[in-house]
C-alpha cells in the first residue's frame, strides 16, 4: 500500500488576529486584504503544479481557513472542498470566543501554554490536552479516508504544532516552540502505523517572493 502524504497550510492573514480578538468558530471573521494577497501568492505557487499533487482538499470551518482554501482551490484542479471542525484551532469556548485579548488578559491573565496540557486555559473551552486529542483523531480519520492519496489541509497554528507534537511523539507542551507563518507549506508523510515522517516545515517561501516584508509569525 503506498503512503499517504499531508499537506498543512496555515490559513492566510486574520482579522481576528490584526484586531487583536479570539477568533473561535463562533466569531472568526475571515481574512484582511492581506491574508488574501498570501493565499494567492500561495495559489500562483501550486498551479506550477511542483510542490504536491493533491488529490483531496480539506479545511477547519473557520471562515479564515474556509476563505484560505477557496482562494487556492484553482491551483488543486476540480477538488471539491471538504470543511471539517475536527481541523478547528484551539476552542476558547463560547464565553471567551470573540472576547478582545485585553479583555482577556484583564479576567484572566495572560494565557500559558507551557503548562500541564490538562490546565484550563479557557475556562468554558478546551484544555490544550482535549485540542491535541481532538486534532489527532481527526487526523487518523482523514488518513483513513484517504488511504495513499495527497491530502491538502487549511488549518492554523495551533493545529500543524499539535500534529507535529503528536507525530513526531514529542512534548505536547513546553520545551521548545513552534512557529508556522501564514500560508506556509508543512509537509509530513504517513509511513505505517504510528510513524511519519516530516518533509518540510513553515515553508512560505511563496511569501518571500512576492512580499517585500519581514515575515513574521502571528497566533491562530
Amino acid at each position: 500500500m503506498s503512503n499517504t502524504r499531508l499537506m498543512l497550510v496555515r490559513h492566510g492573514e486574520s482579522r481576528a488576529t490584526i484586531e487583536k480578538f479570539f477568533g473561535g468558530p463562533r466569531s472568526c471573521t475571515g481574512l484582511t486584504d492581506t491574508g488574501r494577497r498570501q493565499a494567492e501568492a500561495l495559489r500562483d505557487r501550486l498551479m506550477a503544479g511542483r510542490d504536491f499533487q493533491a488529490t483531496a482538499l480539506y479545511s477547519s470551518k473557520h471562515s479564515r481557513a474556509v476563505e484560505t482554501a477557496q482562494l487556492i482551490a484553482p491551483a488543486l484542479g476540480s477538488l471539491s472542498l471538504r470543511t471539517d471542525s475536527g481541523w478547528g484551532e484551539h476552542d476558547p469556548g463560547p464565553d471567551v470566543d470573540g472576547m478582545p485579548y485585553e479583555d482577556f488578559v484583564a479576567l484572566y491573565g495572560v494565557p500559558r501554554w507551557d503548562g500541564d496540557p490538562h490546565d484550563v486555559v479557557f475556562p468554558g473551552g478546551e484544555t490544550v490536552s482535549m485540542f491535541h486529542e481532538r486534532v489527532m483523531e481527526t487526523l487518523r480519520n482523514t488518513v483513513r479516508e484517504n488511504l495513499g492519496g495527497n491530502v491538502v489541509v487549511v488549518c492554523h497554528a495551533g493545529v500543524i504544532d499539535a500534529v507535529l507534537r503528536n507525530t513526531l511523539h514529542m512534548h505536547q507542551t513546553g520545551k521548545f516552540e513552534l512557529h508556522s507563518n501564514n500560508t506556509s507549506l508543512t509537509e509530513l508523510l504517513h509511513v505505517q502505523g504510528t510513524k511519519w515522517r516530516l518533509v518540510r516545515f513553515n515553508d512560505s517561501a511563496h511569501l518571500a517572493e512576492q512580499f517585500d516584508i519581514h515575515l513574521r509569525t502571528q497566533g491562530g
